[in-house]
């Protein structure tokens, strides 16, 4: 039978395993993630405001500053656009940084994810921008010399100080761009793609010097140059703390290195690291961190994984182990299922909000598949709900494919949360994340959870099954802020 509901008994209101670190696991209260959820989508609003009040801030002091005044002449005025383009463009591309900074206030509002999903949206908008700066202050200069605006580029590249590092900056705008396109992404391996992208931060340091020193457009003791500067600075410290340095103290505070690596099934481990202070990385269920295990050949590759278990505590000062659970998908994912014990381990995180911070109602609901059942495994362990109050679908070709089955089953039955084993071969031709005979037989998700729009959902598995499951809880009525999802196509 390839649907099964497995039996569940109400549980105890937290769990009672030895070495767990206390969770509070209970019914919340009533309206808690209604407010948790009302509180998140201010701090929402309030990015988008700041966001575009930075672009509107940059142009408002520039007009401030008597820019408009040299709008005489149709030289004066494509100079004046080159020059708005410019400030708008270098703000979208500042924004840009601090959405992929990791940010902790932009991580719990809108999740690493949607960050990114932003911070891509933002890379055309701004290099349009940038090349309309370009082009446009080219033909004002020009027609201001008398002269064609390729003649004027040369004569700024040439005789302009620091006007050179513009141009090269713009080159390498138009590369990091363009290898951020899917079509181009999917012809070189994902590390040519990062080693490229990190041409941004010195896109941004060449094109910051010639906006100081040519034309006074920043004079000194105007508005628009304190503003600058502290844009700039303020951007460029986020990136270094949260990017570098804040993962460099969680390496060195948490001393990881792995401890075993244990068998699920084929192809797929249990890696259990040993650590200290793990007290600070508990309840963090769902989300993921970046790790990177430091032996010969892997130390330089990040992998985004989420905690599969919570972490279990055995000594003074938090010391205890951690757990993910890995599946071969490759090269990379392949090498970690043959390391050695005593490898040493540094992280970064956790990100995302697949979590608890993003619950809005009291009931949940979990969907996972493959591998992607395992973050939903540590989400069961610490979200808070009561006896009845959720329930978990898992889908895999077979029983085997179901990884820590047996897990979640022990915790459903801790906890009272309904259970569905969800196996059998896939309905080809069809849009559909069900097994082919629970279509056949005209089965939905309503069939499991028929009270769906009232409960949040959790979705982890392979990006097309996800986006069916997604799909099809869009059609139950789930509004799509009770719909969780993280992607780690990063």
């Amino acid at each position: 039978m390839n649907t099964q509901l497995l039996p569940t008994t109400p549980a105890a209101s937290s769990s009672g395993r030895p070495g767990r670190p206390s969770q509070s696991t209970t019914r919340p209260v009533r309206g808690w993630f209604t407010r948790q959820h009302r509180q998140r989508m201010l701090r929402t609003d309030l990015l988008t405001v700041i966001a575009w009040a930075s672009v509107a801030a940059a142009i408002a002091l520039w007009l401030e500053d008597g820019g408009a005044s040299n709008i005489t002449s149709p030289a004066g005025l494509f100079t004046a656009g080159g020059i708005v383009a410019g400030l708008a463009g270098m703000d979208l591309v500042l924004l840009m940084l601090l959405l992929a900074a990791r940010i902790p206030f932009i991580d719990r509002t809108i999740g690493h994810d949607r960050a990114l999903e932003f911070h891509g949206k933002l890379g055309k908008p701004s290099l349009y921008l940038l090349l309309a700066h370009g082009v446009l202050i080219a033909i004002g200069y020009g027609m201001a010399e008398g002269l064609d605006p390729i003649t004027e580029s040369i004569n700024l590249w040439v005789q302009v100080p620091d006007m050179w590092l513009a141009f090269v900056s713009m080159a390498l705008f138009i590369a990091v761009v363009v290898t951020s396109l899917v079509a181009v992404r999917r012809r070189f391996p994902y590390e040519f793609w990062y080693v490229v992208h990190l041409l941004t931060y010195a896109a941004v340091a060449t094109s910051i010097p010639h906006q100081f020193s040519v034309g006074g457009l920043f004079a000194a003791g105007t508005w628009q140059r304190w503003y600058w500067l502290a844009i700039c600075i303020s951007t460029g410290t986020a990136l270094v703390y949260f990017r570098i340095l804040e993962p460099v103290l969680a390496t060195l505070r948490h001393r990881l290195t792995v401890a075993r690596v244990e068998a699920v099934a084929p192809g797929v481990v249990n890696i259990v690291m040993r650590g200290r202070q793990l007290d600070q990385l508990a309840g963090t269920g769902g989300r993921f961190f970046i790790w990177r295990f430091l032996a010969p050949g892997m130390w330089w590759h990040p992998h985004p994984f989420s905690l599969s278990a919570e972490p279990v505590f055995n000594g003074p000062d938090g010391q205890g182990t951690m757990r993910i659970t890995v599946r071969n998908l490759g090269d990379g994912s392949g090498r970690l299922l043959r390391l050695r014990k005593g490898t040493k381990v540094a992280l970064e995180g956790p990100y995302g909000l697949l979590s608890t911070a993003a619950r809005t109602k009291n009931k949940v609901v979990m969907i996972g598949a493959g591998i992607g059942i395992t973050p939903l495994r540590a989400l069961l362990e610490t979200t808070p709900f009561g006896p009845g109050e959720a329930s978990v679908l898992l889908r895999g070709h077979t029983e085997r494919e179901l990884y820590l089955g047996s897990e979640i089953l022990e915790l459903c039955q801790e906890r009272g949360a309904r259970l569905f084993h969800l196996t059998g071969r896939r309905s080809h031709g069809r849009s559909t994340w069900l097994p082919e005979d629970a279509v056949h037989n005209g089965y939905s998700l309503t069939s499991y959870v028929p009270d769906i729009a009232d409960a949040d959902v959790y979705v982890c598995g392979p990006a097309h099954w996800a986006a069916n499951v997604i799909a099809d809880a869009a059609n139950a009525g789930v509004p799509e802020d009770q719909i969780h999802h993280e992607r780690f196509d990063w």
